[in-house]
């Protein structure tokens, strides 16, 4: 049968002696006078399990916070650079701009897959660590770049380096929250993303104004290299390797945390085994090849608006100087858009596809109006431009959606290495869609914008009612059929969505 074990989260009593029987050793958890005896108390259970869940929240937020701040600051202050001097002292030409841009997703998608399999296999805090100063080097290697090959070089190794981050990040989240808890916490950390592009846009005008022999864009890559670089060290002091590894809780808290997810979330992620079954059943699961499609179709536009976002200023009428500033309040609407939509997630379980529809309706209206910018002044140019600040809330609402509907460690995994194997091949695609003759309206991309979204609208729709049909077909095959005692798999938590009997989609 296709389902054979029930869903903690939703199967009460069944599902809380199961979780109690897993213990982050593989083993058993202590006796009923130990820790697990708690959980017999409500009052008692609620105590612990708040003050484990700040502990968390406390150590790991901020860590996954700032590293995310650094990544997106770090991928995307090539669009800042290009205004203070890169094209010109590098002699790009052409198309070449454009290719240093995508180059950088090469390198991701090259590294995405295997990295995928490392962060289930290799203790992901020192992992992390380790990744982060390899990733500060190659940044900081960009500033002695004088040419296109260069360039290019170094794009590949920064995105080779960053293919790491978000996907651990994914682990990390299925790995300590509950369902209930992913989205909003997965937004509070992707957040980081516009934070890091607010910071970029004041530390480029700062830099913007240094004038010595060494130029303001090599300055923006030294610094940022290194700050990254030290950052690294933060990671591998404090980031835990695993819930059983938490020197920041007691033993009594860590066997709460291990049940808490066990208990109320997507499974047990230590002591997994790399299962080829998992992986086939990712791969023909309906599911699947709709978020792959929603990825992709929502990271074309951003690859492109990502690093042409200072030359489309520029191209309003405004200076170098007042582009970097006019994505200050981008920076802010987008950070405002994701914490929002991350907190609607969480709260309104079956809220996902149509938070994704009401985040890109503003971003086609907002391309509509660049795309026609002739016909309107400054002021409605600068509109639009700021309507595109929605776009990056679809991919924390596409990651939920991988975090909250997919069970099994190598099923997870293998769907969070498709995601991010179409977040590379979009933003790829997007840089190649501004084209250098058609500048500086750039009329292609912005007409590819607008059809992107809206086949993002359609995607969202039919995985909302795909999900939701399978939620009742699941309903009436459950009613119908009893509850198989299966002692093979009493000591298996590492079940995929499809066999676990209980589990229902959110959408």
């Amino acid at each position: 049968m296709w389902l054979e074990k029930t869903d903690h989260s939703l199967i009460g009593s069944y599902g809380l002696l199961q979780g109690i029987r897993s213990s982050m050793a593989g083993g058993r958890p202590e006796g009923v006078n130990g820790p697990v005896a708690n959980w017999q108390y409500p009052g008692r259970r609620d105590e612990i399990t708040c003050r484990v869940l700040r502990k968390i929240d406390t150590r790991l937020i901020p860590l996954l916070f700032m590293t995310y701040m650094l990544n997106f600051m770090d991928k995307t202050i090539l669009s800042s650079a290009s205004v203070f001097g890169l094209k010109e002292d590098t002699g790009l030409k052409g198309q070449e701009y454009s290719w240093v841009s995508s180059v950088f997703y090469l390198g991701y998608f090259i590294w995405t897959y295997p990295t995928t399999v490392l962060i289930a296999r290799l203790p992901i805090g020192k992992y992390l660590g380790m990744n982060t100063l390899f990733w500060g080097t190659a940044v900081t290697l960009t500033a002695a770049c004088t040419d296109f090959r260069g360039l290019v070089v170094v794009r590949f190794l920064l995105g080779v380096a960053e293919a790491t981050i978000t996907p651990a990040f994914v682990f990390l989240t299925s790995t300590w929250y509950t369902r209930e808890e992913m989205p909003s916490r997965t937004g509070i950390w992707f957040s980081g993303n516009s934070f890091g592009g607010m910071l970029a846009s004041l530390f480029a005008f700062g830099i913007g104004h240094v004038h010595d022999g060494i130029g303001p864009w090599r300055w923006m890559f030294i610094i940022l290299g290194v700050v990254t670089f030290l950052w690294g060290f933060v990671l591998l002091t404090l980031l835990p390797d695993s819930i059983s590894d938490a020197g920041f809780l007691t033993k009594e808290e860590r066997q709460v945390a291990a049940r808490r997810v066990v208990v109320s979330g997507t499974g047990p992620t230590e002591h997994t085994h790399w299962r080829r079954a998992q992986v086939l059943e990712c791969l023909v699961d309906p599911k699947t090849w709709f978020i792959f499609g929603l990825e992709i179709l929502t990271q074309i536009p951003n690859g492109g608006t990502q690093n042409f976002a200072n030359l489309v200023i520029k191209s309003f009428g405004f200076t170098s100087l007042q582009s970097t500033l006019i994505n200050i309040p981008y920076s802010i609407l987008s950070a405002g858009m994701i914490a929002g939509t991350g907190h609607l997630a969480g709260r309104f379980h079956q809220a996902n596809c149509s938070l994704i529809v009401v985040a890109v309706i503003p971003c086609m209206l907002g391309s509509a109006l660049i795309y026609s910018r002739e016909q309107f002044p400054q002021s409605m140019q600068l509109l639009g431009y700021f309507m595109l600040s929605s776009g990056p809330s679809a991919m924390p609402l596409a990651l939920s959606l991988v975090q909250t509907n997919y069970r099994g460690v190598t099923k997870k995994m293998t769907m969070t290495a498709l995601l991010f194997l179409g977040y590379c091949a979009g933003n790829m695609a997007g840089p190649e869609l501004f084209r250098e003759d058609e500048a500086p309206l750039y009329l292609t991309a912005f007409r590819a914008i607008v059809v992107c979204y809206g086949l993002v609208i359609l995607l969202a729709v039919g995985l909302r009612c795909y999900l939701k049909w399978m939620n009742t077909r699941r309903d009436r095959i459950e009613a119908s059929s009893v509850p198989e005692n299966r002692d093979d798999d009493d000591n298996d938590d590492d079940l995929t969505d499809w066999k676990t009997r209980g589990f229902r989609y959110r959408y």
